[in-house]
């Protein structure tokens, strides 16, 4: 596997590996209903494709094939990070946010999924709170967790 910066090219198939692991990986921890309306499959790439070019983005390689992907903002906010559903538990997402978090200094935040929420204990994060996410009407549970 290799890591490497974000290129515009690389969207459509982000919003794709997106959807893809959203609605396999995800589906022990939420209902089909909190799915649709997380990965709707309704992606406006023009403003992906900006928030990823505007932070530190990080896309994992496999054989020609993107596995993964994680974008931290200069705060340290981990925005997104997803790693294909054929390609969980073999380091990808720990790689990727390695790389992220040694370019910034700062603590780190993310919002964890249900799902993510042990893998960024693992890392050290801790829940600051538990919260609820409006989406289409629908709630879905996340927490906001901090490295320091």
């Amino acid at each position: 596997m290799i890591l490497r910066k974000y290129n515009s090219t690389d969207c459509e198939q982000l919003a794709e590996l997106f959807y893809d692991t959203v609605h396999t990986v995800n589906a022990e921890d939420y209902t089909e209903e909190q799915l649709n309306v997380w990965a709707t499959g309704q992606i406006d790439l023009e403003k992906w494709n900006a928030s990823f070019e505007k932070n530190h983005t990080v896309i994992a390689v496999e054989e020609d094939k993107i596995v993964g992907f994680g974008d931290m903002d200069k705060t340290g906010y981990l925005d997104r990070l997803y790693v294909h559903k054929d390609y969980q538990r073999m380091g990808i997402a720990s790689s990727i946010c390695d790389e992220l978090e040694k370019h910034f200094s700062s603590s780190f935040t993310t919002h964890a999924s249900i799902t993510a929420r042990p893998f960024f204990e693992k890392r050290g994060y801790t829940v600051v709170k538990e919260q609820q996410v409006e989406r289409g009407g629908i709630l879905l549970t996340n927490f906001v967790m901090k490295k320091n």
